[in-house]
Parts: structure tokens; C-alpha cells; sequence
């Protein structure tokens, strides 16, 4: 829920930053018209350094790997025992 009050609130902002630019005409019109284009694609950029630094600091956890063997292991038996082939091959 924090999520998206933060989005919202950031997309009301953006809005009224764009609305007074286009009021006031700091900026001229053929310009201030591009903002929310160049707002999307900053926003993907942005999403794709998220991705980027998220992948790089991904954790590996090796207990969690050696429980998820575990389970895969008591899969195959279960279902051995069920007369399904789960050859790994």
C-alpha cells in the first residue's frame, strides 16, 4: 500500500509541476508538451537500474538450496512411489 501512495503522490506532483510549467510558459510549449514523454522514459530507466543493481546484489543462500534438494528428492521418491518415472534425465 506504501507503494502506491508513493506513485500517486509522486504522479500528482509531476502533474502539477507540468501544469505550471505549461501556465506560466517558463518553458516554451513545444518543449513543456515532451515532458511526459521524457518522464516515462526516465521512469524506465530508472526501473532498469533497479532491475540491474537488484540482480547484482542478489543473495545466494546456500541453505536454502540445499533444503530445496531436500524437497525436490522427497518429490521424486513420492512420486516413484505413485509409478510416475521422474528419471532426472
Amino acid at each position: 500500500m506504501k507503494h502506491i501512495l508513493k506513485i500517486v503522490a509522486l504522479l500528482v506532483a509531476v502533474s502539477a509541476i507540468w501544469v505550471g510549467l505549461l501556465e506560466t510558459s517558463l518553458i516554451p510549449h513545444s518543449h513543456t508538451w515532451l515532458l511526459p514523454i521524457y518522464f516515462v522514459v526516465a521512469l524506465g530507466c530508472y526501473g532498469l537500474l533497479m532491475v540491474g543493481i537488484g540482480l547484482m546484489r542478489f543473495p545466494t543462500c546456500p541453505q536454502e538450496a540445499i533444503l530445496l534438494q531436500k524437497d525436490i528428492s522427497e518429490a521424486r521418491e513420492f512420486l516413484k512411489q505413485r509409478g510416475v518415472d521422474v528419471s532426472p534425465d
